[in-house]
């Protein structure tokens, strides 16, 4: 794998780029206009639960019907997510909540995270399941077209995937340290070519990063080179790659350069 500093962490942030403007092109997918689905209000989606005489098994997520008799096992009632069964739990998939309280389709407070949790399901879905329709209401209006609602909840999933971007950018740069931790001894930290689960062409120091919000972490950061943010061909840097960025701090008592730093009780 190739060195994600320099070059390295701008590929890196082209592919991420790319990853992001692939899932975005997908989002629009699947909100755009289509003319050969069909629209449910909730009570006509309630028939279909899979019980005897019923029309069908369906389930909606965000408002997008999926046909979901294939996998009768896990819907069907009695089974394990019946309660998803014939309506839009969008909510659920995410918090876990299956009490009827909890099997809503309201995620106007869920974070990005969750929000890309729920853009996963949606994945899914889309993947295994029939696409049959829509449903009339909070994401989808009488129309068929995105609600408000729905515009907020693919702004919060394309606000995830760039959150998302930045924390790969990020681990990349400074990938996490390798740690234990002894009741006699203390803590110690050291870094490698594969520690944080980063594969790179070099080593690292250990440091502790500073974010607002957030406890200071152990991170491995490079020695030698241009900073990352920085592009190779540029000569005017010290050759001391990532070591001067603002929010790095020294653990007391660790030699500078040392790859494994002892942090005693």
């Amino acid at each position: 794998m190739p060195g994600l500093g320099g070059r390295g962490l701008w590929l890196g942030l082209a592919m991420a780029v790319a990853a992001a403007a692939a899932m975005a092109a997908r989002l629009m997918g699947w909100w755009s206009p289509r003319a050969d689905f069909r629209l449910f209000i909730p009570e006509e989606l309630a028939r279909y639960r899979g019980r005897p005489g019923d029309p069908g098994l369906y389930l909606a997520l965000l408002g997008r019907v999926y046909d979901v008799s294939s996998g009768r096992r896990h819907y069907e009632p009695g089974a394990h997510y019946s309660g998803f069964a014939g309506r839009d739990a969008s909510r659920a998939f995410v918090t876990g909540d299956y009490s009827e309280a909890g099997l809503v389709d309201d995620v106007s407070d869920l974070s990005f995270s969750e929000m890309l949790t729920l853009q996963n399901w949606l994945s899914f879905y889309e993947k295994n399941y029939k696409f049959m329709g829509r449903v009339i209401g909070r994401f989808y209006g009488e129309d068929g077209l995105p609600t408000p609602e729905l515009t907020q909840a693919e702004a919060m999933m394309t606000k995830g995937l760039e959150a998302n971007r930045q924390e790969l950018i990020e681990k990349q740069r400074f990938p996490p340290c390798n740690a234990e931790w002894s009741f006699i001894r203390g803590s110690r930290f050291w870094c490698s070519q594969q520690s944080g689960g980063v594969s790179r062409d070099w080593i690292g120091v250990p440091r502790k990063l500073f974010k607002p919000g957030v406890k200071p972490h152990c991170v491995c950061v490079r020695t030698t080179g241009p900073p990352s943010d920085q592009l190779p061909e540029n000569p005017m840097h010290r050759n001391r790659g990532d070591l001067d960025h603002p929010n790095l701090g020294e653990y007391p008592g660790c030699p500078p350069l040392a790859i494994t730093c002892s942090v005693p009780l």
